[in-house]
């Protein structure tokens, strides 16, 4: 798709001035899903997502770190106190010391608890004494779990691997939002430039028939008022073709601006009129929607939300435990081999506690608010489910509806052409009056815009469905892309 994109645009770029390239709505889909600014949001979007979700991954894994504090020399007075009499003297300390820790740690995300394995080494340098000190643990196992307390860890377990499902939903669905603001833009040119044709050639069919009506004036055929009449039909003509043509301009700009095209002077744009004539199951395309769309990760997402909430609350009411220990080895020595030699056992173990006394009533609070917003989300989810449900339930209707609407459209066009080539005629004939012409020519107009106004809606819907089902009913597909690509 890359290749055949960027083949289109240096195909556009290079072609000669006055040669017209022909677009089609798909090729201007391809080109905006691309190339477009949001297209570029989009991916930066999941990028972040994508990122957020590596780091949750990190957080589980082991991690090791080195820490340390080196050359930490101390020259001060120190207050030391005599333990038999009590006495406070000062003292003058004269050290250099340095530590060095080697960790590597694991979250335990069941229990919320963490285990570390560390290597500790602590040197004392007295030199008003002359003394070394060596202090090493060379195996130190730590272990701290809270009891009672909120698992963080365990909850973005749950709601991690969601969000970021969702974001790669969220990048297909923006994929298929661009077709449809792409199919906006691209049904106001092709309206806009009907338009514009139209009025061309109204002005110069107007400025033909003038000129014929001015010679029956002279021979006395046709009344003043007929001439005066099909004069200013010209003159509105005129204005039309300078209004209209301002009207396409714009529209071609917000078009190929949206594309980041950088010239599209002599793009066309053609009207995608062969539409499949097909009519879908509006059961398959709920269920469809429901599975592949963003819905209902959404939906899951502020359940699991507001359920944290709740469990925060909870766990920051009552009585807090947390258990601390400590199981290693351990020796002190003047020579750091001795300090790595004879070692001894050394362990350490801790409950330590908090427990609100009086708190007027603000824990309990808290749970009450966290459950009625719970409440509130599950009423949410249940209205949004059937509003979802609703919307696409009609969408589907109007789809299948649309085909027969353009089908008949289409006929209504060429009706309206056939009777205003006819009036013509007749115009010329004069049997019929530039009422009556006039009359035809709006029928013609109207006829024309309707159509593109059908196929406007067809379209729409269209990419609107795919928007919701990630599913290319044409073709009968699963809409993809690779991931893996877009994060490299």
């Amino acid at each position: 798709m890359r290749k055949t994109i960027l083949f289109i645009v240096t195909f556009i770029l290079a072609m000669p001035s006055r040669a017209s390239i022909y677009m089609s709505l798909s090729e201007a889909i391809r080109l905006a899903q691309e190339h477009s600014l949001e297209a570029k949001m989009a991916r930066f979007s999941f990028l972040g997502s994508y990122w957020t979700y590596r780091s949750y991954r990190a957080e589980l894994l082991p991690s090791a770190s080195l820490s340390g504090s080196l050359l930490n020399y101390d020259r001060s007075v120190t207050s030391v106190r005599n333990y038999e009499d009590g006495r406070i003297n000062y003292v003058e300390n004269n050290s250099l010391s340095n530590s060095l820790t080697l960790s590597v740690s694991q979250n335990i995300v069941p229990t919320g608890g963490t285990v570390s394995l560390q290597s500790y080494l602590y040197h004392l340098e007295q030199f008003n004494y002359d003394l070394r000190t060596f202090n090493s643990q060379p195996l130190r196992i730590v272990y701290d779990q809270p009891l009672r307390a909120f698992n963080s860890l365990k909850w973005r377990g749950k709601s991690e691997p969601v969000a970021y499902e969702r974001a790669k939903r969220q990048y297909l669905e923006t994929m298929q939002n661009i077709a449809v603001t792409v199919t906006r833009h691209y049904f106001s040119v092709l309206s806009a430039q009907s338009d514009y044709r139209q009025s061309v050639a109204t002005a110069e069919e107007r400025s033909r028939l003038y000129e014929q009506t001015k010679k029956r004036f002279a021979l006395g055929t046709v009344p003043k008022s007929d001439l005066l009449q099909l004069e200013l039909s010209a003159i509105n003509a005129r204005v039309s073709v300078k209004r209209d043509r301002l009207s396409l301009d714009d529209a071609r700009f917000m078009l190929f601006t949206y594309l980041q095209a950088v010239k599209w002077d002599d793009v066309e744009l053609l009207v995608p009129d062969d539409i499949p004539d097909m009519v879908l199951d509006g059961d398959e395309v709920m269920q469809r929607a429901m599975t592949a769309s963003t819905h209902p990760m959404t939906q899951k997402l502020s359940l699991i939300e507001s359920q944290r909430s709740l469990a925060q609350a909870k766990a920051q009411r009552g009585i807090r435990l947390a258990i601390h220990s400590e199981l290693g080895l351990r020796n002190t020595a003047d020579r750091i081999g001795d300090a790595y030699s004879r070692l001894q056992d050394n362990e350490v173990v801790g409950l330590t506690l908090s427990l609100p006394v009086f708190d007027w009533g603000v824990s309990k609070g808290r749970v009450r608010i966290a459950k009625a917003n719970l409440d509130v989300v599950k009423t949410q989810i249940e209205q949004n489910d059937i509003e979802y449900e609703q919307t696409i339930k009609k969408l589907v209707m109007q789809f299948n509806l649309q085909y027969e609407q353009c089908r008949d459209a289409a006929r209504a066009e060429e009706i309206a052409d056939e009777r205003y080539a006819l009036s013509v005629q007749r115009f010329e004939a004069g049997s019929i009056s530039v009422t009556e012409l006039n009359t035809a020519q709006q029928e013609k107009e109207s006829a024309r815009a309707q159509y593109i106004s059908q196929l406007r809606t067809y379209w729409s819907n269209y990419y609107n469905i795919q928007r919701y089902t990630l599913w290319d009913y044409v073709n009968n597909h699963e809409i993809t892309t690779d991931f893996d690509r877009l994060t490299k």
